[in-house]
């Protein structure tokens, strides 16, 4: 009874400290210390062989994708510094209008990410744009977070096929399956969630604008001017090219196979088997390409980059330390129940699946993290069940990105800091675009799976 008390104690204990803006890296070791000792595991043996260096331990992960963060940082800070970013939501205020707010963001935020460019990086470079355009149109803070939330933060992280988010890796180095992971399913549900997510934002600005709510700063917005924001920013066309780069480079073995090359041969069978260092390498080379074509990135390239990498440095550690958290619960009496109850549930594999990885991803606060964990400890039996690699792949990764975002989630919490907004003021939509579509959507896309 109090190892079960305990388990439940340290879970609570991280979602609690979590959600009054704790350090998630000291949450989490504390929470795992509190396992720990109420569940009667060696101290020792579970910190470092676990938490430390298991399979699913901190340092085993942040070894592992560590080259993905900081290419995936730099990157981002390259397209920040340089204007970029700022270039093709511009581009979109060009061709929509500054009153079309909502579409601008979220279509600016899926491209970036889509395209390499880390969430984090996204909302700092959409902020003082967002301003600009959520005061013009007069509507409310609160829109902005859900609006940029929507495009950077649920479709092109965990279902469109392609994309270099480290939601999209992990499976790969489990599964032995490519970023390209059964596509039509991917686009199915990222449509959904596209749809389904304008759709609600757009319900809320007409009720926003019936009910007389509009913009109002927070008392340290500076809004800057059109003109400003626009000032020294490069041609769209140009700020393109590094985001298309992206993706063309992970594209490329499938293009030379569809050519004709030999797909076991030389570059080709390089990239296949480096499912974690051919996106870094693309998000690198994408790095290069644009402190070549951007004069404001060219000024101290290397400190440019350099500063970039550090960027990575906290994200990882955090969600480094989520899943050290995550291995010292998988090795309770706890933790084994509840495995043996959800793989043997009188469900179907995928519902069960999809249960199992939400569960794993609300208790963390962290799609990353509990996808890690479900990939290391769950998904030998779905493969032992008949489930093919590509569908758990696509569907664990889509159903990652549901029950992560609850109110503890650090993203959530550092998106409201940014904005000066409190959980009660912007977490509804927040709460809706990045949990209730995101469920949505998979779950639709599940039955499809089990359909055809």
């Amino acid at each position: 009874m109090i190892a079960i008390l305990g388990l439940f104690l340290g879970m609570g204990l991280l979602i609690w400290l979590a959600l009054r803006d704790v350090n998630i890296i000291f949450a989490a070791v504390l929470c795992a210390m509190v396992v720990i000792l109420t569940n009667g595991l060696p101290f020792a043996q579970s910190i470092n062989d676990t938490f430390l260096f298991g399979d699913l331990g901190a340092f085993t992960f942040a070894g592992r994708f560590f080259l993905l963060f900081a290419a995936g940082a730099m990157f981002g800070r390259v397209m920040s510094e340089s204007h970029a970013a700022t270039s093709i939501a511009m581009a979109l205020v060009n061709a929509l209008g500054a009153q079309r707010a909502l579409w601008i963001t979220v279509l600016s935020g899926a491209l970036l990410t889509y395209g390499g460019v880390v969430v984090f990086v996204v909302i700092f470079a959409m902020y003082p744009l967002g301003l600009r355009l959520f005061q013009a149109a007069d509507l409310p803070k609160r829109l902005f977070c859900g609006a940029i939330t929507l495009g950077a933060g649920t479709f092109t992280l965990t279902a469109l096929p392609g994309t270099p988010s480290i939601h999209n890796v992990i499976p790969t180095l489990k599964l032995g399956t490519d970023l390209f992971a059964a596509p039509l399913l991917g686009i199915f549900g990222g449509a959904i969630m596209f749809i389904l997510g304008m759709f609600y934002l757009e319900h809320e600005r007409k009720k926003a604008i019936a009910n007389g709510e509009g913009f109002e700063p927070g008392p340290n917005d500076s809004i800057p001017s059109m003109e400003s924001i626009a000032k020294d920013v490069p041609h769209w066309g140009l700020a393109m090219i590094p985001l298309v780069l992206v993706i063309g480079t992970i594209l490329a073995p499938r293009f030379a196979v569809a050519m004709g090359a030999d797909a076991e041969a030389g570059w080709i069978a390089f990239a296949s088997s480096q499912p974690v260092l051919w996106p870094s390498f693309a998000l690198a080379l994408a790095s290069l390409v644009a402190v070549i074509l951007f004069s404001s990135a060219r000024a101290a390239p290397v400190r440019l980059m350099g500063n970039g990498v550090q960027d990575s440095i906290i994200p990882l550690l955090a969600t480094s330390a989520v899943i050290g958290f995550g291995g010292v619960v998988a090795q309770t009496g706890g933790f084994a129940a509840f495995t043996q109850a959800i793989v043997g549930a009188d469900m179907p594999p995928l519902v069960s699946m999809f249960a199992a990885t939400s569960t794993i991803s609300g208790i963390t606060g962290s799609s990353s993290g509990g996808l890690q964990i479900f990939m290391a400890t769950f998904a030998d039996s779905y493969l032992a069940m008949g489930v093919s690699p590509e569908e758990i792949h696509r569907l664990a990764a889509m159903a990652s990105g549901g029950f992560d975002s609850l109110p503890h989630c650090g993203a959530v919490i550092v998106l409201l800091q940014i904005c000066q907004l409190t959980h009660r003021q912007a977490y509804k939509d927040i709460g809706v675009v990045t949990v209730i579509v995101p469920v949505i959507a998979t779950l639709l896309t599940l039955a499809l799976a089990m359909i055809v």
